[in-house]
């Protein structure tokens, strides 16, 4: 009967020993939050979409704190989440127009050629990297596999007639979607903008043609017909300014490829 009692007593004598100790430890060495960290993680969504740019919304809380995230910086919340952490951080926060995701093809499959018969894993990832690059001979449109829309918590993302689509009034602007986009084709364009080039691809018009017949021909006449200066050619693409585009429309009435459109 020792031969139980001993050892027993032995082991619980030692958890609470051990216990003891790492109490003590918990209170020696822990680390003190700062208590508006709490107060903002507090007011985030908790989508931990990572469109902030750091490690789920408690990244994103401390960040703040230290000062090397701005108040506005969650996505998903948008501007009633800016303006309640600016008011634990005793802060005006700046007003920006919010972005929204934007696809950047409409290559469907009746305007596209194929250059192999892809019958791998439904991924945009994984296609890209095996012999072939995928459904289409375009490197540099949407391979419609719905990455996008996996990697979506906002299910702003679907994909119809072989192409990604966003929804606008779901999207929040997160950016997950073009950051898993293997081919750039998803991009972030602030959301009061309503002139868009709908190519990715920075050939020349005729190459762009043999694979693709809704790419840009890169004719430059967009260039010459804005009259803000807002459009310039990147390679062989029409790429837009923001910044300055006042959403006129002109560069989509001369396009005459109709790549650009007016929303």
């Amino acid at each position: 009967m020792t031969g139980i009692i001993y050892p027993a007593a032995i082991m619980g004598g030692l958890g609470v020993i051990f216990g003891v100790l790492l109490a003590f430890a918990s209170q020696k060495f822990a680390v003190e939050v700062d208590e508006r960290q709490t107060k903002i993680r507090e007011v985030l969504p908790g989508a931990n979409c990572g469109g902030c740019g750091f490690p789920g919304c408690d990244g994103f809380a401390e960040a703040v704190v230290a000062g090397k995230a701005k108040p506005n910086g969650c996505a998903a919340g948008g501007a009633p989440v800016a303006a309640k952490i600016a008011s634990v951080l005793g802060v005006t926060a700046e007003v920006e127009d919010p972005k929204v995701a934007f696809i950047k093809c409409k290559g469907t499959p009746d305007k596209t050629t194929k250059n192999c018969v892809y019958d791998g894993v439904a991924d945009c990832r994984e296609a890209a990297v095996v012999p072939g690059k995928g459904p289409t001979a375009c490197a540099f449109g949407c391979m419609g596999l719905g990455t996008c829309v996996r990697v979506c918590q906002f299910g702003a993302m679907s994909v119809r007639d072989g192409l990604a689509v966003v929804d606008a009034e779901k999207c929040v602007g997160c950016g997950a979607c073009a950051e898993q986009c293997p081919r750039g084709v998803i991009a972030l364009v602030p959301k009061s903008s309503q002139v868009h080039v709908t190519c990715n691809s920075p050939l020349k018009g005729p190459e762009v043609r043999k694979v693709c017949s809704a790419g840009c021909i890169g004719c430059t006449l967009c260039v010459k017909t804005c009259p803000q200066q807002a459009i310039s050619m990147q390679g062989g693409l029409a790429v837009i300014d923001y910044a300055k585009c006042v959403n006129c429309g002109l560069c989509a009435e001369k396009c005459p490829a109709k790549n650009i459109e007016k929303r």
